[in-house]
């Protein structure tokens, strides 16, 4: 009887103690919540949005409600995505470090994104003192075919300060929903019609000082623009 007793209190303790660990690794890691459909966001458990995060494992669940957006998460040691055809529910187990995280769209990353910070993230460098260019220098302007502008120089550096001149310009529409548009002080032009997509060159002539702007006309609200000063 002894012995019958001393093994079923032994049973019973061992069967606490593996309901106990089970318990312990179903809680293990936090659960965080993405979705990608009218809006992008990501949530944590209770749901709010996440702005900060405590380092550490969790598990996601995205779902993907759209066959032309991804939810693409990426920071210190995590890139994640969804393919832009997909749509349904995909679950990751990620590990988060201090640092800075950001999740978006691929196809539109300027009008759906979002961003938190893990633990203690370090302070962004400060800017450069910004370059200027002079007529001397190529630029190229850029229109899609994702939803996204650039002015560039023909070495791939963002213009952001642009002396008076005249510059020669390429400008690219790639997308037949998108357009470049120009426009600085005395100067005005963009690609036509809207479904136009190829290369241009532009003789740009800046005679004044004031801001030069750049944008798609469909998409300038959602924020696909750009502007560079203008200098003596």
């Amino acid at each position: 009887m002894i012995r019958a007793a001393a093994l079923a209190l032994a049973l019973a303790v061992a069967a606490l103690l593996g309901a106990t660990d089970g318990a312990a690794v179903r809680a293990q890691n936090p659960k965080l919540f993405g979705s990608v459909g009218q809006g992008i966001v990501l949530r944590d458990a209770q749901g709010n949005r996440v702005t900060k995060l405590d380092p550490g494992t969790y598990d996601i669940a995205v779902e993907d409600q759209s066959d032309f957006h991804t939810f693409h998460l990426t920071g210190p040691g995590v890139n994640e995505r969804t393919e832009v055809e997909f749509t349904g529910t995909v679950n990751w187990t990620v590990t988060f470090r201090d640092g800075n995280y950001i999740y978006y769209c691929d196809v539109h990353p300027l009008s759906l994104r979002g961003a938190f910070v893990a633990g203690n993230a370090p302070p962004p460098p400060p800017p450069p003192p910004p370059s200027v260019v002079t007529s001397k220098t190529k630029l190229v302007l850029t229109a899609g075919p994702a939803e996204v502008i650039t002015l560039k120089t023909a070495a791939g550096k963002t213009v952001k300060t642009m002396k008076l001149g005249t510059y020669t310009m390429t400008v690219r529409d790639r997308g037949r929903i998108h357009s470049a548009h120009v426009v600085a002080p005395g100067y005005n032009r963009k690609t036509s019609p809207l479904t136009y997509t190829g290369s241009q060159t532009w003789k740009v002539k800046l005679a004044k000082v004031g801001t030069l702007r750049f944008y798609c006309d469909p998409h300038r609200i959602t924020g696909m623009k750009g502007s560079a000063k203008l200098v003596p």
